[in-house]
């Protein structure tokens, strides 16, 4: 009688050398591709498992099996079946259970340092790498830092969250920013396989259920800022000025330029004869170059601070930073003005001028102000950036900073036009 399984012999197993299956019964095979590439396989068919087709499932090498364990191997595959379970899926699921307990052994606090170790390069400073490692550690650490990643649920989020998102002591930019970066760290885990199920930091749907919106929580306070029927009148004093910071801060208002962009700004990104100075992707919060028009008061300003060969920063420091600071540009603000102005509200009043006294488009004033555009439809069929509207409007902006307001007539600042 024909044996139906338990076929082969260990001595016909190490001998077989022609590629090849070879049955063994009951559904184990020996399969050979090459001299040297023997494993086991077990193919099966079942009805109810991926609608009766025949399936093959490797149970490993010769090498690392014998006959006896291959066969046991195969025996616990026909004790599957008979239950209505499929073996491959079972075997995965067994994988992801190990890799799962595995991960039992990665914190939150080590995935969170190998994500910012992966995202530093592609990051535009190495302020925003050391604002994230703060941030974490400031809030998040203490409390779950030294959790298992796989651990970390809903109400372990709300624990680091809630002190900073309500109450007192609320703040509700830093807390914000502290749920974003926790959604990232546990998504970065998730898709490296140390856990598994839905991202508890996550807003909608999830957080956005429990908690107020940021604002909710507490009024946007804008920077204060000088009316714009003053700039004239301001201006006029802070010519009188003189130093590095008031230079730097007199450019700043003329080209509604962050203080960041004015600080690192370099000869080797100024056009003089073109009136351009493009300032490179790292600069500009929407991560792209931005061209700035210079009005004829912006580039008399440079032409004056222009050495005989231009390089390096613009606007130097003999202090420890090299550049101007905002807090030196700040001082200047303050001695002409005394109160809380701040530097970074000069672009408020640009802003406000070219909406309340001009006729040019608010996105040449958007663009002017290197805002990134909010509706992708609308970013998407924009192709140019509108520079030379945007010079008529910096042009503009020029003159109306030259000009003082005196009985009811607009009086030229001496020496602010060309």
């Amino acid at each position: 009688m024909v044996r139906t399984i338990g076929r082969l012999k260990a001595l016909t197993v190490e001998r077989a050398k022609a590629p090849g299956l070879y049955p063994d019964g009951g559904g184990l095979w020996l399969q050979i591709k090459s001299r040297e590439a023997k494993s086991w396989v077990f193919r099966f068919k079942h009805q109810a498992i991926a609608g009766g087709k025949a399936r093959m499932m490797g149970l490993g090498s010769v090498k690392d099996y014998t006959l006896a364990a291959a066969r046991a191997k195969a025996a616990e595959c026909r004790r599957l079946l008979a239950e209505g379970k499929d073996p491959i899926a079972e075997r995965e699921a067994e994988r992801a259970r190990v890799r799962l307990e595995a991960a039992t052994a990665k914190t939150f606090k080590w995935c969170a340092e190998e994500l910012i170790k992966g995202k530093r390069e592609g990051w535009r400073s190495a302020r925003h790498a050391a604002q994230w490692s703060s941030t974490l550690e400031t809030y998040a650490y203490p409390e779950i830092g030294d959790m298992a990643v796989a651990a970390v649920d809903l109400p372990a989020v709300l624990r680091v969250l809630r002190p900073i998102w309500t109450g007192p002591g609320a703040r509700p930019e830093t807390a914000s920013r502290l749920r974003g970066r926790i959604e990232s760290v546990l998504s970065w885990a998730a898709v490296h396989g140390y856990r598994h199920g839905e991202n508890p930091a996550q807003w909608r749907g999830r957080l956005d259920a429990i908690l107020p919106s940021k604002a909710k929580v507490v009024r946007v306070e804008h920077h204060p800022a000088l009316p714009y029927s003053e700039i004239g009148a301001f201006m006029a004093d802070l010519r009188q000025q003189e130093g590095t910071a008031a230079r730097a801060l007199e450019f700043l208002i003329l080209t509604a330029a962050r203080v960041s962009e004015i600080s690192a700004a370099t000869w080797d990104h100024v056009d003089l004869s073109g009136a351009l100075w493009i300032v490179p992707p790292a600069r500009i919060k929407a991560g792209r170059e931005h061209r700035v028009p210079l009005s004829e008061p912006a580039l008399e300003i440079l032409r004056k601070l222009a050495p005989a060969k231009a390089v390096g920063h613009i606007f130097p420091s003999t202090r420890r930073s090299k550049v101007v600071s905002s807090a030196s540009m700040l001082d200047v603000l303050r001695r002409i003005r005394p109160g809380d102005l701040t530097v970074h509200g000069f672009r408020s009043t640009f802003r406000d001028w070219a909406a309340e006294q001009t006729n040019f488009p608010s996105e040449a004033a958007e663009m002017a102000l290197a805002h990134a555009v909010s509706d992708k439809v609308e970013a998407a069929y924009r192709r140019g950036d509108m520079i030379e509207r945007r010079r008529q409007l910096m042009e503009a902006w020029g003159r109306y900073c030259g000009t003082v307001a005196k009985g009811g007539k607009v009086v030229p600042i001496r020496g602010a036009e060309a």
